[in-house]
């Protein structure tokens, strides 16, 4: 089995330091990141930004723990009350990002119709809905950090709950 979810909550701006010290370590972590795209003098660029500002995933032994508190960048570490729940709730966010959905911030969780998602790389899985035009963006939770990701979807892969 799988070593249990920790969040690291980093010092401001340090986020792709810390993953980076995580996976020299040989642990298993997870920055999320979407591309934002820039246009500059006729130039195209596209950056990489941290979906969920301040926190990195990582899987930890009891016996890592120690070692990953004594990371400069590392403000705290925090260990989520319901690890299953955490853990379903962030694949659901890195299959859409997988996926290459189209996504945003959406650093509150807002209140709107519960759907499941009936096609594409979230299928089975469960968000809250904003209706847009002929596509909805439904918002997947991390509810132990009080964040969320809005990922744009078909309407045609959604059902009500």
């Amino acid at each position: 089995m799988d070593s249990p979810w920790h969040v690291a909550h980093t010092r401001p701006r340090a986020e792709k330091k810390v993953a980076e010290y995580f996976r020299r370590e040989g642990w298993a972590a997870e920055l999320p990141l979407y591309p934002s795209v820039k246009r500059y003098r006729g130039k195209r660029l596209t950056f990489y930004k941290t979906l969920f500002p301040g926190y990195v995933f990582v899987r930890l032994n009891p016996e890592q723990i120690p070692a990953a508190r004594q990371n400069q960048h590392i403000a705290n570490l925090l260990v989520p009350p319901d690890p299953e729940e955490f853990s379903a709730q962030l694949d659901a966010i890195l299959s859409g990002l997988r996926g290459q959905l189209e996504v945003r911030i959406a650093p509150e969780v807002t209140e709107g119709r519960r759907v499941r998602l009936v096609g594409g790389p979230l299928r089975g899985v469960e968000g809250i809905v904003i209706e847009r035009s002929k596509s909805f963006e439904v918002l997947l939770r991390l509810d132990f950090i009080g964040q969320a990701a809005a990922f744009r979807v078909a309407a045609d892969e959604v059902e009500l709950i």
